[in-house]
């Protein structure tokens, strides 16, 4: 091998130990959350949230964050964990029905929350994964949804100007995942996942398993790994249902 071929082997792999995004565990990836962060929590319900990086959050007791989730899970699990810490000061959510917790913050004037139509929640988060700033959507015209918004009109339909959503970290969940960060997910949990993946400035994937790079099959793909800075192997999943509906 020449000198310039040696030389360019050891570059090479100076950049790729720099670019290394697999982390040990959730308490060293969520490593840099602060107090007053913006954070994104992938899910929906319970189906499909980020179990591990939750409970580490739940660990680190940072506060005063404002945190986007279609929901604030329930009681006790999900990131209804972090309201009953008193972790979150904002909740930009879609569906909150499920934790009395939440609504009792609400209603007491702890929690700040911003209540926004799910399909505008999932289309700001991709948006700012996207680059774009802001859309015109017609839900929520007429509604207090719309206060403080500019409005226009297309073809005699009124539409509202939503802003793009991005986070400081956003938590993700995904089935599968390599060493680069290009994750699969699974069935309905990808729900929110793939939007909130992309949107953030840090975006942290744990997975149910870890492969070697060239393992997916690139076809499957949903979320490449550009999109992804940090990516463990998670464990003890509980995957809890939320409402279980059974015959007698």
């Amino acid at each position: 091998m020449s000198l310039v071929k040696v030389i360019l082997s050891r570059i090479y792999k100076q950049i790729i130990s720099k670019m290394n995004k697999v982390y040990p565990n959730a308490e060293t990836a969520i490593e840099g959350v602060e107090d007053n962060m913006t954070l994104m929590l992938g899910g929906f319900g319970l189906c499909g949230i980020p179990e591990n990086s939750i409970a580490a959050l739940v660990e680190k007791g940072v506060t005063g964050l404002t945190c986007i989730s279609s929901n604030a899970g329930v009681d006790d699990f999900g990131v209804g964990l972090m309201l009953h810490k008193h972790q979150i000061k904002k909740m930009i959510s879609s569906y909150v029905g499920e934790n009395a917790e939440f609504e009792r913050q609400l209603l007491s004037g702890e929690l700040e929350v911003d209540l926004i139509p799910q399909g505008t929640l999932a289309e700001r988060c991709r948006a700012g994964g996207a680059g774009i700033p802001a859309f015109f959507t017609p839900a929520g015209f007429g509604t207090e949804v719309a206060e403080g918004k500019e409005t226009r009109e297309y073809n005699g339909k009124m539409y509202l100007l939503e802003e793009a959503l991005q986070a400081d970290f956003a938590f993700v969940k995904a089935w599968k995942g390599d060493r680069e960060g290009n994750i699969i997910f699974k069935g309905t949990a990808q729900n929110f996942n793939p939007m909130m993946a992309m949107a953030g400035k840090i975006t942290v994937v744990e997975v149910e398993e870890l492969v070697e790079n060239g393992e997916l099959d690139p076809n499957f793909i949903h979320i490449p790994g550009i999109f992804v800075q940090r990516i463990f192997e998670g464990k003890n999943y509980e995957k809890r249902i939320e409402k279980r509906t059974v015959r007698s």
